[in-house]
């Protein structure tokens, strides 16, 4: 498996919530929005899924013919991913950060899916994580994302996830990214519905 050394800028112990059981984000299932989504939409070519996680997501984009890599901080997370889908090769699961890819997936990628990992950084890392997913696009290259913007907090909670106002996902991506699709899907999880947005954006050249 390929492995690139890790230290993320993050406060959050991935590894050991997934050594704890404590994933509440993880349902046992893909995205419902990206599970419709992929349904309605036929896209070919390699795709990059940041902060994969046990591998769903994953799993559900190799189900519609796409050459897939997953990407997570956490090597239990990608322990389960392998548990969870051992017929998907070994090279589908890298260990690694994202603010520190390798060389090689520099323009290598068609598509970013992003589904839970831009909602679980501190809102300090979201130009960071704008600069890692345009690092790793060809010319004209898609995210496709499924976008937590009001996630069900407690009161005096900050996160994660953390809430992403409509406008900031706007002024995040606007300046390299024109959005191509944007709407409030009706499949979800149970307790989701009405609270992510998929919006899929396309770099400009």
């Amino acid at each position: 498996m390929p492995s690139i050394a890790a230290n993320p800028p993050l406060n959050t112990n991935w590894d050991q919530l997934y050594i704890q059981g404590d994933t509440q984000w993880d349902r046992g299932t893909a995205s419902p929005a990206l599970a419709q989504y992929f349904d309605t939409h036929k896209h070919t070519g390699r795709v990059f899924v940041p902060g994969c996680g046990t591998g769903h997501d994953v799993a559900l984009l190799v189900q519609h013919g796409l050459s897939v890599t997953g990407l997570d901080i956490a090597p239990t997370g990608l322990e389960k991913a392998r548990v969870n889908y051992p017929a998907l090769p070994p090279e589908t699961w890298v260990l690694g950060d994202l603010f520190a890819l390798p060389a090689e997936f520099k323009g290598a990628f068609d598509i970013v899916v992003e589904h839970t990992c831009f909602c679980a950084m501190p809102p300090a890392l979201r130009a960071a994580y704008r600069e890692a997913v345009r690092s790793v696009l060809r010319p004209g290259g898609l995210i496709i994302g499924v976008w937590f913007i009001n996630p069900d907090l407690d009161p005096g909670e900050e996160g994660p996830p953390f809430p992403l106002p409509l406008a900031e996902l706007d002024a995040t991506f606007s300046e390299d990214f024109e959005v191509i699709e944007d709407y409030i899907p009706d499949a979800a999880y149970p307790g989701r519905a009405g609270r992510e947005r998929l919006r899929v954006l396309r770099l400009r050249s």
